[in-house]
C-alpha cells in the first residue's frame, strides 16, 4: 500500500482566512454586511488585538450590522489565546449563527485543540456533515482534515473501535491523501487493539516521509509486545537520539494526540 504525505496542507482553513472579501456582500445586495465589512477592513488592524479599542472597533461594526459573521470571530479570538472559553463560546457561537458553513469548523478546530471538549467538536461536525456532506474542511491550522479530528475526539471519549473505523474509512476507502501525523494515529490505533501487523506497516510508512521520534517510540512499543527485543532496543534507542535532536511532534500551542515525552522513552 503506497502512501504519499502532504507536508504543507494546500487547502486554508477557515481560521486562516483573512478578513473575507467586502465587495461579496454588496454582490449579494447585502448593504449592511458591505459597510460593516468596510469599517472593520479600514480599522482593525490599528489595535491590539487584546486592548479595549480592538474590541470597540468590533462593536461599532456590529452596530452598522448585527448579522456580521466575521466580527464575531474577531471578538472571540483574543479570548481563545487568554484560555477564557466561556467569552469564546458567546462570541464564536455568534459567528456560527449567522454563518454556519464557515464557522462551525473553527469552532470544532478549537474546541477539541484548546479546551478539550471532544464532545462538543463532535456534535459540531455531525451539524456541519448534516448542512453540507460533500464540504471538505481542515482544522484551524490545517493540520487535520475533520474526519481525522472525529476519530481523535471518538478515541479521547473513549470509543477506539468507532475511531478505527472512521480513520480506516477515510484513508484505506476513500484514499484521502494523509496528513502530517495521520498515519501515526491510525498505527497508534492498531497497537493499542493488539493488531501489531497493521500498526507496524503504517508506521513504518509514517518514516518513509518524515522520522519522528514519536514514530519510534510506539515501534519499539510494538516491537515489546511482540518480544522482537533487539528490534525494540533498535528503536527505542533511535527514538531517544531523535527526541533530543528535536525530531518529534510538536505544536506552539498544546499536546499533540500521541505526542511522548523523554520520560516515555525512557520508561518504555
Amino acid at each position: 500500500m503506497r502512501f504519499v504525505l502532504i507536508g504543507c496542507i494546500c487547502f486554508i482553513s477557515t481560521w486562516l482566512i483573512a478578513q473575507p472579501n467586502c465587495n461579496v456582500y454588496l454582490w449579494n445586495g447585502d448593504t449592511a454586511q458591505f459597510k460593516a465589512c468596510q469599517y472593520l477592513e479600514s480599522n482593525i488592524d490599528k489595535y491590539y488585538q487584546f486592548s479595549k479599542n480592538f474590541h470597540l472597533v468590533i462593536d461599532s461594526a456590529l452596530l452598522i450590522c448585527p448579522r456580521f459573521a466575521y466580527a464575531y470571530r474577531e471578538k472571540a479570538a483574543p479570548f481563545v489565546k487568554s484560555g477564557n472559553f466561556i467569552e469564546w463560546k458567546k462570541n464564536i457561537d455568534l459567528a456560527v449563527t449567522y454563518d454556519s458553513l464557515i464557522y462551525l469548523p473553527v469552532r470544532a478546530s478549537l474546541r477539541y485543540k484548546f479546551f478539550a471538549d471532544y464532545e462538543g467538536a463532535l456534535a459540531d461536525i455531525e451539524m456541519l456533515e448534516r448542512l453540507s456532506p460533500t464540504l471538505v474542511e481542515y482544522t484551524s491550522n490545517g493540520t487535520y482534515h475533520l474526519e481525522v479530528v472525529k476519530a481523535l475526539c471518538y478515541k479521547q471519549t473513549g470509543n477506539s473501535a468507532k475511531a478505527l473505523a472512521i480513520l480506516e474509512k477515510h484513508l484505506l476507502i476513500n484514499k484521502a491523501t494523509p496528513g502530517l501525523y495521520d498515519l501515526l494515529h491510525l498505527a497508534v490505533l492498531y497497537l493499542h487493539t493488539g493488531r501489531y501487523k497493521e500498526a507496524e506497516e503504517f508506521l513504518l510508512l509514517q518514516n518513509k516521509a518524515y522520522e519522528y521520534a514519536d514514530t519510534y517510540f510506539y515501534l519499539a512499543q510494538c516491537y515489546k509486545q511482540q518480544n522482537r527485543m533487539e528490534a525494540y532496543i533498535e528503536c527505542k534507542n533511535k527514538s531517544n537520539h531523535l527526541y533530543k535532536n528535536g525530531q518529534k511532534l510538536t505544536d506552539p500551542y498544546n499536546e499533540l494526540f500521541d505526542q511522548v515525552y523523554l520520560s516515555d522513552i525512557e520508561n518504555l
